[in-house]
């Protein structure tokens, strides 16, 4: 099994692994699968946008990294017990209005997001690309 070979709670590139076979390593493990491709995105708030669409985030989500980090985290956690997450992100940005900081702080929040989940002894995998 795919999952079996990535740590669990860990935020890496994606390299070797097809967001399909991620897809299905998911699927078979039970656990949520999330996926955001990025592609289209150009800035910050185009990366937000583009993850709040995907992951369906209610409509109140305030579009900033601690509105990230509040529904990755505590608006999940208080759904109920949660199986494990598999997340990708494809396609970041890679330009001036989406520069190396701007992404350095936007996979901080996953970081953290998978510490948190660490500490509740959920598995939290997160997966990114660069355009």
């Amino acid at each position: 099994m795919l999952l079996q070979t990535v740590r669990p709670n860990i935020v890496q590139a994606i390299r070797a692994y097809r967001v399909e076979d991620l897809m299905q390593a998911a699927q078979e493990a039970g656990q949520h699968f999330l996926y955001a491709n990025l592609s289209e995105a150009q800035s910050k708030q185009d990366v937000l946008d583009g993850i709040a669409q995907a992951f369906l985030f209610p409509a109140h989500f305030g579009k900033n990294l601690d509105a990230l980090h509040d529904c990755m985290t505590d608006l999940v956690h208080k759904a109920g017990s949660q199986p494990g997450f598999v997340v990708v992100l494809e396609q970041l940005p890679d330009n001036v209005r989406f520069d190396r900081e701007a992404r350095e702080q936007l996979l901080d929040v996953f970081r953290d997001t998978a510490d948190y989940w660490a500490d509740r002894k959920v598995p939290f995998r997160c997966f990114y690309s660069f355009q």
